[in-house]
């Protein structure tokens, strides 16, 4: 029998739920809200926390109930409840994360994969990842991994220490964080890379940035890069394409570069949805005048995956005149990504167009930089050593 304390507790749960859907709804169909609402799980948290679960950091009170507040969602979750993110529960009224050390991806990389061209040429780089994704992007090509919750993907643990130690074992020099969202997982990236620039070891976030200030400003004390991918230069757009909103991204950006990390941007050419030469343009021009001219930008070919499978792989065309557009806009370097071979995977010195390090794939053939340097005296932004 349900006792009158939990009666109560599931009854304004439900008031919660109502709430929340009265403010989704609001947020995601009408648009009208500048602080968005996850629509989490409910009744969706495991019946009892496991070893791969921590008391989540940026949670507070709200009512009754707990609110989330890592990013821009800010789901009100009730007992047992799941955030939007899949990667947070409320159990014995507290937030709690359940995605640390299980991971369900871990990989030798180079670090051109990421994608990173101005930062550490030719460095191997392992990468982790975990279930769980705080967006919903219709073109994700992880979804299998970013879509689940951590517990129904495979499992390998790899606390903290392990990982680094395993790093620093091997003699990998960087580990990156990427995959699937790693900001969903922030407890572990946070205590991780700490534990990684304790012993020498680089850290890399692969990310779309759907995250709040306060716990950015936190991971940033111990990140060195970051490849943050932007979905859209449209509020509209955005939401369309991912369920989040572009503000908080654009933001993130900032602080990132205030923060003094690391910084490249991706953007994927979606056809008939982010492929209009003027908006990557004008996202660009932002990126020159906000962020800096010499942020290498990297314009992503889009292939079909996941609910877009309908669509056709953006034309080579079309990306090479949007390139043309982010030059003429301001930007020093700008990349087209997933087309091996093309001409614009290599970098050319702004001033002089002299080849400075050529790339086939993901390997690099040659660099031609003395520090930091064209032969020719014009300073390349990046860390090459």
């Amino acid at each position: 029998m349900t006792s009158r304390r939990l009666f109560l507790k599931r009854c304004l749960a439900g008031c919660g739920a109502a709430v929340l859907g009265a403010e989704a709804f609001d947020e995601f169909v009408l648009g009208g809200r500048d602080s968005g609402l996850g629509v989490g799980f409910r009744n969706d948290a495991p019946e009892a926390l496991d070893g791969f679960s921590r008391p989540a950091a940026y949670a507070g009170g709200y009512g009754a109930l707990v609110r989330c507040t890592l990013c821009p969602h800010g789901c009100i979750l009730g007992e047992n409840d799941r955030g939007f993110c899949r990667t947070r529960v409320v159990k014995d009224g507290r937030l709690h994360t359940v995605a640390y050390g299980n991971l369900c991806s871990a990989a030798l990389d180079p670090i051109e994969k990421k994608p990173l061209f101005h930062y550490l040429p030719r460095t191997p780089i392992l990468s982790v990842a975990m279930g769980g994704c705080n967006l919903r992007c219709l073109n994700c090509q992880n979804w299998e991994i970013s879509q689940s919750p951590p517990h129904e993907v495979a499992r390998t643990e790899a606390l903290p220490e392990d990982l680094v130690g395993l790093a620093s074992e091997r003699g990998i020099g960087a580990i990156a964080y990427t995959y699937s969202e790693p900001l969903t997982w922030f407890e572990y990236v946070r205590d991780t890379a700490a534990h990684a620039r304790e012993k020498g070891i680089k850290n890399v976030l692969v990310s779309a940035g759907y995250v709040n200030e306060r716990p950015l400003r936190e991971l940033c004390r111990s990140l060195d890069a970051v490849t943050l991918d932007v979905k859209a230069f449209s509020e509209a757009r955005y939401r369309e394409l991912s369920g989040g909103r572009l503000k908080p991204v654009l933001r993130a950006l900032e602080v990132f570069r205030e923060e003094r990390v690391w910084t490249e941007v991706s953007f994927l050419m979606v056809p008939g949805h982010s492929d209009g030469a003027a908006e990557i343009a004008g996202f660009a021009r932002w990126v020159a005048q906000n962020l800096g001219a010499g942020i290498p930008f990297h314009i992503l070919r889009f292939h079909p995956r996941h609910r877009l499978r309908h669509l056709p792989s953006t034309p080579v065309g079309d990306m090479e005149t949007a390139r043309e557009r982010c030059l003429d806009a301001g930007l020093r370097f700008v990349y087209l990504g997933n087309g091996p071979g093309h001409d614009a995977n290599h970098t050319r010195c702004p001033r002089d167009g002299r080849l400075l390090i050529e790339r086939q794939g993901y390997e690099v053939k040659r660099i031609d930089l003395q520090q930091g340097r064209c032969p020719c005296g014009e300073p390349i932004d990046g860390v090459f050593s």
